[in-house]
């Protein structure tokens, strides 16, 4: 840390980055001293808006400067492997927006960086922090929901049009076929069943209804489910839809266990709902889950919960920086590390294999092996 018991960052990426930087700043333990876009139009609008602040089109000159901390990557995903290896070999600490990687291979790359390296890497899944997601955590820990065997995870965005705003997303989003953007899904899962993870998956699609402005077919298929065999011997199911027309809904899920169940609202107006045999008044009836909030909120977004919601992304920004200042100031945090990272990334790599290959099942590696 510098002289100052600040934590200073940079941030690359302008577009996502810069809008992050008030919930960063608002931890008390973040300062933004570098912004790097490879756009100079863009860094010439953000200069308006900051002081005291490095300018940089360059990633790794902007790591030259020797006084950086940390670093946020919230850049394309196709970038986040060479520039967290960067920033890894400088010495820099990491928090890699998702997902962790487009490849396996890459994946594998970003492995060797952390175990050659003095700096740590986290992943930002800021879906990780969402109030629901945090209560049922909770009810998960207090041993509510017993044995836990099922579950379910859907991200469905029209994502057409940031396809052609954001063209990078037509070929790492919408130009591949599979599960390509799943971490907002399973990252939620994974955090439910602790010490699980997925050991083989199996995708498949729904065929292909949709065209670009260019008339050309996306190679994404429209909906796309991948199953996900647990260690435990659990299921879980994905589904990510990016192309069809339909209302948002990127944050549905649902739970099982052997004492109790979780399904997520699914539209305005409707409420996240459980059932808990210990809990739940009558056998046959829901409840609210948030009823149970008064007992179950975590003890955070009881003190942020203001601040946090007007960070963005429900909240999930705001954890996000303030786990990561936790991290970094070696106290407990909820934000994935790398194997973690790898756990809710890998899956949709090989799934892009599995519907390649007719569905056919195909093993997840374990990083932790490499």
């Amino acid at each position: 840390m510098t002289n100052d018991n600040m934590i200073h960052v940079g941030i690359v990426g302008a577009p996502r980055g810069l809008p992050l930087r008030a919930a960063w700043e608002a931890t008390g333990r973040l300062r933004i001293r570098a912004l790097c876009d490879a756009n100079p139009d863009r860094l010439a609008a953000a200069a308006d808006k900051l002081e005291q602040v490095g300018l940089y089109t360059d990633c790794e000159e902007m790591l030259a400067r020797g006084d950086l901390d940390a670093v946020l990557l919230a850049t394309p995903m196709q970038m986040h492997v060479p520039q967290a290896v960067a920033a890894l070999q400088a010495g820099v600490h990491v928090l890699s927006e998702v997902t962790a990687g487009v490849s396996v291979d890459e994946c594998r790359a970003l492995v060797a960086a952390c175990r050659s390296s003095r700096a740590r890497y986290w992943m930002a899944e800021n879906y990780l922090y969402g109030r629901p997601v945090q209560i049922v955590k909770a009810l998960v820990e207090r041993g509510l929901f017993g044995a836990a065997y099922y579950a379910e995870g859907e991200y469905l965005h029209d994502g057409k049009e940031l396809s052609e705003i954001t063209p990078w997303r037509r070929k790492w989003q919408t130009g591949i076929n599979g599960i390509t953007y799943g971490s907002h899904s399973l990252g939620p899962i994974l955090s439910w069943l602790p010490g699980d993870r997925v050991e083989s998956v199996c995708c498949a699609g729904s065929g292909h209804h949709y065209r670009d402005p260019r008339g050309d077919e996306y190679e994404n298929e429209d909906s796309c489910v991948m199953l996900c065999k647990l260690r435990s011997g659990g299921l879980a199911k994905v589904r990510v839809d990016i192309l069809s027309e339909r209302p948002h809904a990127m944050t549905n899920y649902q739970l099982q266990g052997t004492e109790g169940c979780f399904e997520s609202a699914r539209a305005a107006g409707e409420r996240d709902r459980v059932w808990l045999r210990a809990r739940s008044p009558h056998k046959d009836q829901w409840q609210a889950l948030d009823d149970l909030a008064e007992e179950f909120l975590p003890d955070d977004w009881r003190r942020y919960e203001a601040l946090a919601t007007r960070a963005g992304h429900g909240g999930g920004d705001f954890f996000v920086a303030l786990d990561f200042a936790r991290a970094l100031d070696g106290l407990p945090s909820q934000l994935p590390g790398i194997h973690e990272a790898l756990d809710m990334t890998l899956p949709g790599l090989v799934s892009q294999q599995s519907i390649a290959e007719g569905g056919r099942w195909l093993p997840v590696p374990d990083s932790r092996d490499w």
